[in-house]
């Protein structure tokens, strides 16, 4: 288990950015990409630029799949508006980023192993599916059965982040209510995040 946990920790490193701002983030102690040549960093194209900041999306919200990830971008550049804040609308929208943000979890990646094993609801119907689209109003709440598990306690008694302004969390029911779909400015990303370069890697 602390090796798969260690494992999860190496993007930061990989990308020279502490990704959620967790005060145990091996970037903390060595600012440098892991491996035999990470502290040679090297001055990036236009191209490299713009992966490693897809990368670093993509990664902060769980290691999304490629696939995903590019159906994302087609439904924000669809989308009318500006296709950068689309992108992160649509991300920030999925349940198992709600269900992290709102504390539930330690991390992304537990929420994912979270939803799927059965512990969230959705307005009152069983979700299990964490790439779930929630729409402004839903109610997502943490089964009853699950909530007197010691990794949720911890989490939501946790002061090492806040709840953003478009979630309302109840920590006595366990209960978060999306109440609108975040703009990039909402979004309290510990890392800098460049979705607009996104957009333009995948315009090339």
């Amino acid at each position: 288990m602390k090796s798969i946990v260690n494992a999860k920790k190496k993007p930061s490193r990989r990308y020279g950015v502490n990704l959620w701002g967790e005060a145990n983030s091996p970037i903390n102690k060595r600012n440098y990409a892991p491996g035999q040549h990470g502290q040679r960093r090297k001055k990036m194209s236009d191209y490299g630029t713009q992966l490693s900041a897809k990368q670093r999306l993509k990664t902060y919200y769980g290691n999304i799949s490629e696939k995903q990830f590019h159906k994302y971008y087609e439904e924000a550049v669809r989308r009318t508006g500006d296709a950068a804040e689309n992108l992160v609308g649509l991300l920030e929208s999925r349940l198992d980023n709600i269900v992290y943000k709102a504390k539930f979890v330690p991390t992304v990646f537990a929420s994912r192993q979270f939803i799927n094993h059965g512990h969230v609801t959705v307005n009152g119907k069983k979700v299990n599916i964490p790439s779930y689209m929630l729409k402004t109003g839903d109610v997502i709440e943490v089964r009853e059965k699950s909530k007197s598990m010691a990794m949720v306690l911890a989490s939501v008694e946790s002061q090492s982040r806040e709840t953003p302004d478009y979630i309302e969390v109840d920590t006595k029911k366990l209960t978060a209510k999306y109440t609108y779909v975040p703009k990039f400015a909402d979004i309290p990303y510990a890392a800098l995040m460049e979705p607009n370069l996104v957009i333009e890697f995948y315009s090339r």
